[in-house]
């Protein structure tokens, strides 16, 4: 079969995160990605991110003073690992996560179920799109907020020299358990992808572990 082809009939993007579920290799989350989702949403309580991988977008979480909590199914080498986010009955005040590809409409519909205030999840802006997404997911819970990058993320794997630029339009979906009813679709300014793809964030010593 082409490698570029989808079983559900579309083709992938150049570059396309296709961050597995049964392997090592995954694609962290760029730092800018999620300084321009904590500079526009406001979280209040703890955050659990329940993809951490290697901490890349848990880093970034830290600086907003909220308690974060970070678990991967697979040791990446932050938080705590083993810990299936689609299986926890753990609930957090938030939750915000770069879910894997193939999993996106069971972690909404955990998000939902696990989060007592915001879901955050940041998702191909293609997910808007699909008749069974219109019927499951949007027409009972839609999003509060849908905000629009305006400059493309690339996502590359672990390791791997970053160069180029993506093709597939991203977005952060975010269910505000404040705000249900209604959808407001929103852009980022731009600016963020220049001003923190150079700089890193400090490592966290001692980030919070599942319990």
């Amino acid at each position: 079969m082409d490698s570029t082809y989808n079983l559900n009939g579309g083709f992938k993007p150049t570059l396309k995160r296709f961050a597995d579920l049964e392997g090592p290799d995954y694609f962290p989350t760029p730092e800018w990605a999620t300084r321009a989702l904590i500079a526009n949403e406001r979280f209040d309580g703890g955050i659990w991110e329940p993809a951490c991988g290697d901490g890349a977008m848990s880093r970034v979480l830290e600086t907003t003073g909220c308690p974060v909590l970070s678990t991967d199914l697979f040791d990446r080498g932050y938080g705590a690992a083993g810990i299936d986010f689609l299986k926890a009955d753990h609930v957090a005040d938030n939750i915000v996560t770069n879910p894997p590809y193939n999993s996106a409409e069971a972690f909404v519909r955990a998000g939902l179920m696990q989060a007592r205030q915001k879901v955050a999840l940041l998702l191909r802006l293609a997910f808007v799109e699909g008749a069974n997404r219109q019927r499951t997911i949007f027409a009972k819970t839609p999003p509060a907020r849908i905000w629009v990058f305006s400059e493309r993320i690339t996502f590359y794997p672990a390791g791997a020299v970053q160069k180029g630029s993506g093709t597939t339009a991203y977005a952060w979906f975010v269910w505000d358990k404040q705000e249900m009813g209604k959808t407001e679709m929103k852009w980022l300014p731009l600016g963020y992808k220049s001003r923190y793809s150079a700089k890193g964030v400090n490592e966290s010593k001692n980030p919070i572990l599942f319990r």
